[in-house]
């Protein structure tokens, strides 16, 4: 089990935040479906920041399933690293889809061991240990891990009002892939069980395809929603 929150605490971070965010740089565009729909597209940006880094995440339905669900969602996560461990800072969304909208904004106040949360201008606060994740910091962590076929992890993160240890299964079997750079790859298949709603208002299972290399590259990615299933395919993959 990952477990590093009694040991970050009142910690300063680290200067080389590189150490632990070796993915500044990167852009994916995926292309989304719905059951056999084409949908939309979904990108993912992470650059550096003066700290740290920020992934920057949008989803938009194309103009066809805008008449009848039209979705855009944009989900921004920000951390740094703190004695060379991921420490989340900032995870903020924005939902637009058809009559549903949220504004969330989560703020990681790692040296109190507070996280402040505001949704539609209320705000709380919660008493929440540093080390604590985002969850989509957390997708980043396990990105680094050696995973081996079988196990199953767990990274403490903080979503939606909801402090728990998020589990990650690694399946048995690796599985190939077609690259958007060409031929096939080999991919170890990781299930989290999220606890709380995501993007495209993602609910149930989630499984993702990465490249069974040192980058973890995610190719696919589907995911239960109210009605029927969304699958994400990486286009194309580009570092600056």
């Amino acid at each position: 089990m990952v477990r590093w929150l009694a040991a970050l605490l009142l910690l300063m971070p680290s200067a080389a935040w590189a150490d632990c965010m070796p993915y500044t740089g990167e852009k994916l565009v995926f292309s989304v479906g719905w059951e056999f729909i084409n949908a939309g597209t979904a990108t993912m940006d992470t650059s550096a920041t003066k700290d740290g880094w920020r992934i920057a995440t949008q989803a938009n339905t194309n103009k066809f399933l805008d008449m009848f669900k039209k979705v855009r969602d944009t989900i921004t996560a920000e951390g740094l690293c703190v004695n060379g461990r991921m420490q989340s800072t900032l995870f903020d969304v924005e939902q637009h889809e058809r009559s549903y909208h949220a504004s969330k904004q989560t703020r990681f106040l790692w040296k109190e061991n507070k996280v402040l949360y505001t949704q539609n201008k209320q705000t709380d606060s919660y008493d929440v240990p540093a080390g604590h994740l985002s969850v989509m910091d957390a997708f980043f962590a396990v990105r680094q891990m050696q995973l081996k076929p079988g196990q199953t992890i767990s990274l403490p993160v903080f979503d939606s009002r909801k402090r728990y240890e998020v589990v990650v299964g690694i399946e048995s079997k690796l599985e190939k892939l077609p690259a958007p750079w060409g031929g096939f790859v080999d991919c170890v298949v990781v299930t989290p069980q999220l606890k709380t709603e995501g993007i495209f208002s993602s609910i149930g299972a989630i499984r993702i395809w990465l490249t069974n290399d040192s980058r973890r590259i995610p190719l696919k990615m589907t995911a239960a929603i109210k009605i029927g299933h969304i699958v994400a395919i990486l286009d194309s993959y580009s570092e600056k």
